[in-house]
């Protein structure tokens, strides 16, 4: 108990320093080619670093350490040394990289139980929800999580969207087509006023996240009065406006001529094919801040009066930017866990040091 009380409160007086010895060894863990190489030999035995047998450490404490990376680095890491494999597929880890939420959104989806109660731990719930969304919100919306990250995706299904005219026969219809995820799709008829809103609670998407919002759809065989004609898209929060530009309906690479007197609103962005068939139109990004509790807004609207038919649109994709990389930095639990740690301060320096040099090498 004294050694105890010791090491505790030495490490707690000592954690400033601590960090600043991590922030260094970052970039001089070992100077030559030929000890870098013997350490990488080391770390795949799992033997001794720095006079500090990994063996000797708890797995409950190489699951802390990896829950608080990502579940990229977690995946890395267990391909570098035994102990990082065994404490990987710890629940303890991939609990950290469900959304806390997690429960109340399922509680919506149909299957949402039979998930979780089927999952044999929490690694599998967490890789069913990446490569197979579920229906939520009573089939209005698609929920995921990026892979890579954890981060929250949704798909705003037509249904959820407010379309002009869209509840008009004459105008949509709503069919089922065997492509979408979803029970139906709004299909234009004919109409020269077209508008589409899609809004979405802020705190439904993961805090610190820069996202990005797609119009998903396609053009059927007969299709008419969407050549030429951009159309303008505004994202608002909360009646605010935080970005405008002009869309094309055209493909990229197949661009053509653009009515003169249509206004563009900066550059022109141009829709890519997805690997479902599908096309999307990039509308905008935003960026979800800690704390923020507010309605994001989408609007796509053409009212140059020119006659459209031949549309089919399945919603709105909103999901974390391609290539964003948050900034990731010391968090509480992390304090936390080195200041109730029972191994000596040595000992911690190097849980970490073989922490970042795996990284480095992963």
């Amino acid at each position: 108990m004294i050694l105890y009380y010791f090491l505790k409160v030495s490490v707690t007086s000592h954690t400033k320093d601590l960090i600043a010895s991590l922030s260094h060894l970052r970039f001089n863990i070992i100077p030559s080619k030929q000890k870098r190489f013997d350490r990488r030999m080391e770390l795949r035995s799992g033997s001794a670093v720095g006079g500090v047998p990994l063996n000797d450490l708890p797995e409950g404490c190489w699951a802390n350490v990896l829950s608080l990376t990502t579940p990229r680095d977690a995946c890395r890491l267990s391909a570098v040394s035994p102990i990082f494999k065994s404490a990987a597929e710890s629940d303890v880890v991939w609990q950290s990289f469900l959304p806390h939420d997690l429960e109340s959104i399922l509680s919506t989806a149909p299957d949402g139980s039979l998930l979780m109660s089927s999952a044999s731990s929490k690694k599998e719930v967490y890789f069913s929800l990446c490569d197979n969304p579920i229906i939520v919100d009573n089939g209005r919306k698609s929920f995921s999580l990026e892979k890579k990250s954890g981060k929250k995706c949704y798909v705003l299904s037509a249904m959820d969207l407010e379309i002009t005219w869209g509840d008009t026969p004459m105008y949509w219809t709503w069919n089922s087509i065997s492509d979408s995820r979803f029970a139906e799709v709004a299909e234009l008829k004919d109409v020269c006023w077209f508008e589409i809103r899609g809004k979405i609670s802020t705190c439904l998407l993961s805090p610190e996240t820069l996202y990005t919002a797609y119009l998903v759809y396609k053009f059927p065989p007969r299709t008419y009065g969407f050549d030429n004609q951009p159309v303008d898209v505004t994202m608002r929060l909360d009646e605010g406006e935080i970005g405008a530009r002009t869309v094309s309906w055209n493909p990229q690479g197949r661009r053509r001529y653009i009515n003169g007197s249509v206004t563009v609103r900066g550059s022109v962005h141009y829709p890519k094919e997805r690997g479902d068939g599908w096309l999307e139109t990039e509308l905008g990004d935003f960026f979800s801040a800690e704390g923020e509790d507010g309605e994001l807004e989408m609007r796509l609207f053409d009212d140059s009066g020119q006659w459209k038919s031949g549309f089919v649109l399945d919603g709105i994709e909103i999901r974390p930017k391609d290539g964003f990389a948050p900034r990731y930095h010391l968090r509480s639990p992390f304090l936390l866990m080195i200041e109730s740690c029972t191994a000596c301060h040595l000992a911690l320096l190097r849980v970490y040091q073989v922490i970042i040099y795996s990284m480095k090498f992963s």
